[in-house]
């Protein structure tokens, strides 16, 4: 297993992708994804969050043809508030939340991450 690279590094490595050369097709999903998806989930050791991403925004396609999918982790305080470390909020793309799912733990480096689901297909912003 690979092991996590440091949030700045990896913010950095994601914000030089734009397209993708390449498709990658999640078995048993039928879901696409793209260069920049697979370098993610392969630094960040978060293919939790791309099967997940891939499952709720499929079942949200009825609802939107396009799903953008933003990741927050919350700060401590609300954590104890909450009873949760992050959310990852599902929305058209015009700020109408379609579903909201919640996770007790994560490990995922980055405080904020945003992914679109379009086509069947899960990218990154730059590479839409």
């Amino acid at each position: 297993m690979e092991t996590q690279m440091n949030p700045q590094e990896l913010k950095e490595q994601l914000a030089a992708f734009s397209g993708t050369e390449s498709f990658y097709k999640i078995p048993l999903l039928n879901t696409v994804i793209t260069d920049g998806i697979q370098y993610l989930a392969s630094k960040a050791n978060c293919f939790w969050l791309v099967t997940d991403a891939s499952v709720v925004a499929k079942s949200l396609m009825n609802r939107s043809s396009f799903i953008t999918v933003d990741f927050k982790k919350l700060s401590t305080e609300k954590q104890k508030v909450l009873g949760y470390a992050a959310v990852i909020e599902y929305s058209d793309g015009n700020d109408t939340i379609l579903e909201t799912q919640k996770y007790h733990l994560t490990d995922f480096p980055l405080e904020t991450i945003r992914l679109f689901f379009t086509n069947n297909t899960l990218m990154l912003p730059s590479e839409y």
